[in-house]
């Protein structure tokens, strides 16, 4: 695709991710053409920026002095690149020929579309959506996200069921096409997250302004998944839990802020019991433990926060039925069933 001048830019941000730069560069330098496509580097000690100047010279690098993580990261690093479009994509995703053209026009032609992501398909197996975005996020009245393809560890085998156009509640990090007009007005991604999650906060706070979140199928990449920290890890329970606390506290409505976290504090905590009958369950139980203290620590700081964000009543996409509910007790595990 041709490109206007700074109009669109692949950013990629990296911390230590030699192996995954190496696997999946190729194919997005081959089906970017002649967009631009920057590194945000996040202090890497793997020889991350020498393997990018020795085999791809051509890539730009923007070097952060620490490890900020993926929110705070991206929101430095994005200070140095002015375009109208950025295509946030992690370090392990494969694209595929034509990626970028579909969700770009839907974009240019709907100006009140702040962000969009492709369909994301599993690049283990690649006849499964993918967990973190599927064929586009959405979330129920408690915080609970899910997709249209994947609901919380059930994955859908892709049959084209999900391949109409369609507004959503969240867009994938994995893969985000964001405006960044849009982006700078809400003030980007919240630091305080570090990772998991920032990418619903994010599209909350737009849709809070207005703004519609979309899917495009007609884009498709394959996420491997897991790539920055695995889903076996405490510290991804920790930061799940204490960050879907900040995003709900943040964003919902006054009128519903109270006795939503209220049921959440009580849902954690049996799902903080649950994690016993696991694999290292008492690490992930403390975990849980820890995000509602930290949580509890912050509630001040997250008040200032709420003062800058116009908290709507009802939310476009948001599913005003239980989640949980429907896979727990009802055994609901496909989207079309809802």
């Amino acid at each position: 695709m041709e490109t206007q001048k700074n109009k669109i830019a692949i950013v990629i941000l990296n911390w230590n991710g030699i192996k995954w730069l190496d696997k999946f560069l190729p194919s997005i330098v081959k089906y970017s053409n002649t967009t631009p496509i920057y590194i945000i580097d996040n202090n890497s000690n793997d020889d991350s920026v020498k393997f990018i100047r020795t085999n791809y010279p051509l890539i730009n690098i923007v070097k952060n002095k620490d490890n900020f993580g993926f929110a705070k990261g991206y929101n430095i690093g994005l200070e140095n690149i002015k375009f109208e479009y950025y295509i946030l994509i992690n370090s392990d995703v494969e694209v595929t020929d034509n990626w970028i053209n579909p969700i770009i026009e839907l974009m240019d032609k709907n100006t009140d579309v702040s962000a969009c992501q492709p369909k994301i398909l599993n690049y283990i197996d690649k006849r499964y959506f993918e967990y973190a975005g599927a064929s586009g996020g959405f979330i129920d009245f408690l915080g609970y996200p899910y997709c249209r393809g994947r609901i919380f560890d059930s994955l859908e085998v892709d049959k084209g069921q999900y391949n109409d156009i369609k507004e959503i509640f969240w867009a994938t990090g994995a893969c985000l096409f964001i405006r960044a007009k849009h982006f700078n007005e809400v003030g980007g991604f919240d630091g305080d997250f570090f990772a998991h999650q920032e990418e619903i906060d994010l599209c909350w706070r737009l849709k809070n302004k207005g703004y519609k979140i979309m899917i495009n199928p007609n884009s498709m990449v394959y996420h491997y998944g897991g790539g920055t920290l695995d889903s076996s890890s405490p510290k991804k329970t920790y930061l799940n839990f204490r960050n879907n606390l900040y995003m709900l506290f943040k964003n919902l409505h006054f009128l519903h802020l109270i006795y939503i976290i209220s049921i959440r504090l009580i849902l954690d905590g049996f799902a903080a019991f649950s994690f016993l009958n696991k694999r290292s369950g008492l690490s992930h139980m403390l975990s849980i433990f820890k995000a509602h203290i930290v949580f509890y620590v912050n509630i001040p700081k997250l008040i200032f926060k709420r003062l800058n964000i116009s908290q709507k009543k009802l939310n476009s996409c948001m599913y005003y039925k239980s989640i949980v509910f429907k896979y727990k007790i009802q055994k609901i595990k496909k989207f079309e069933d809802l």
